[in-house]
């Protein structure tokens, strides 16, 4: 008598369809979480935040959905570098992505030179902020010049920098040299130009989104074609629990991996605050394991998930630049409105005296977001044009 076969493990068309969907879903979702930190710099600006945040002057609704706005960055780059395996690995067999990182990389860098400045400030920009549409064009040019080295080489130089550039913290240039404008470029947030009134200040420094970027791609792999979801969620649950440990070695006995030590608050909602007060400018290595452990963790249940939220996500997921601009031009019109019927109560601007309203419009705008979002991403399946895939 024939045994009986145990389960396939080869891929099902609904799981590579549930692989893909959940990126997109990952993106959509903290492209959401985004939303509720730029509302906050629409409306809520006059509220000044530091880096890291004063877990004893910040309230703590303000403090933990900054906390959550926290994932978008890392979490975005590093399904950048995901995407880009995909993109280099389709189903016909490897092809060089170079080009096509390339060209995309330089795109994003003008996009946030010429639109996203003048989004975040209007015309003309009192100055020119290099943030996080920038770094992630750089970081994308990298790795469109380095994906062709052997993978091994890829995750070993993206573990050295995530895990590494703390230690070069302390190096510091003076001010006006060649090496102090590279620095900045690469390590430590500050001005790298002035000129009369108007400065270039440089908020993401470069090196470690690299080594997030190579991390991305190097987790490629794992959403192959030819990988079993389960094995994948398998894997992924192991590298978020392995991130997690080491951050709770590394945070609870102020180690290594973040220049501001926790300590114990009054209470034990302070004590939580101060433990997971993290440095964003340039991300630290604790920062970047708490942001890349939780999601990957999310991700590997997003694959499970099948309702009107994760289509939604999706959705917004699936025209991540487009959203990102609408967005930001959105806001500006909020607030130069704002301005015209209620007056400036902050300095030039409008502002609310209560942190909730920035959930509330937050919440408000998605459905309105949702329907040009929706049509664009529609569009964007059924275009043939080459422009459209770069967005």
């Amino acid at each position: 008598m024939a045994g009986r076969a145990g389960p396939s493990l080869a891929p099902t068309t609904a799981s590579v369809h549930a692989r893909i969907a959940a990126i997109d879903v990952m993106r959509g979702l903290i492209m959401l979480i985004m939303l509720f930190d730029h509302v906050r710099e629409a409306i809520y600006l006059h509220v000044p935040l530091t880096d890291p945040l004063s877990a004893t002057a910040t309230e703590p609704m303000l403090f933990f959905t900054r906390i959550a706005a926290h994932f978008c960055a890392p979490m975005f780059v590093f399904l950048s570098g995901l995407s880009a395996w995909l993109y280099a690995h389709p189903a016909a067999g490897p092809r060089d992505a170079t080009g096509f990182l390339v060209k995309r990389g330089l795109l994003l860098v003008f996009l946030e030179l010429i639109f996203v400045n003048s989004a975040w400030s209007g015309l003309p920009p009192p100055a020119l902020y290099l943030q996080v549409i920038w770094i992630t064009g750089l970081a994308m040019i990298t790795l469109g010049l380095m994906h062709r080295l052997p993978m091994k080489v890829l995750l070993t130089v993206g573990l050295l920098i995530v895990c590494g550039h703390n230690a070069l913290a302390w190096i510091q240039f003076e001010p006006g040299t060649a090496a102090y404008s590279a620095w900045t470029l690469l390590l430590h947030r500050g001005v790298l130009l002035t000129e009369g009134t108007f400065q270039v200040k440089v908020t993401y420094p470069l090196l470690p989104w690299i080594g997030v970027i190579l991390l991305g791609y190097a987790a490629g792999p794992l959403y192959a074609r030819t990988m079993a979801q389960a094995r994948r969620k398998q894997l992924m649950t192991m590298l978020g629990i392995g991130a997690l440990a080491a951050l709770g070695v590394l945070r609870g006995f102020n180690i290594y991996g973040e220049e501001l030590p926790w300590v114990r608050g009054e209470n034990a909602l302070q004590t939580v605050m101060s433990f997971v007060n993290f440095t964003k400018y340039p991300p630290s290595l604790d920062f970047v394991l708490m942001t890349l452990g939780i999601g990957m963790l999310v991700m590997t249940r997003l694959e499970a998930i099948g309702n009107w939220f994760t289509r939604v996500c999706a959705t917004f997921g699936s025209v991540p630049m487009f959203f990102y601009l609408v967005h930001l031009y959105l806001l500006l019109a909020i607030q130069n409105v704002l301005v015209s019927l209620l007056g400036a109560n902050h300095g030039s601007r409008f502002g609310v005296d209560h942190y909730w309203l920035v959930w509330l419009m937050s919440l408000a705008l998605m459905p309105l977001l949702y329907l040009p979002c929706r049509s664009f991403s529609a569009y964007k399946r059924r275009s043939t044009q080459a422009w459209i895939r770069y967005f």
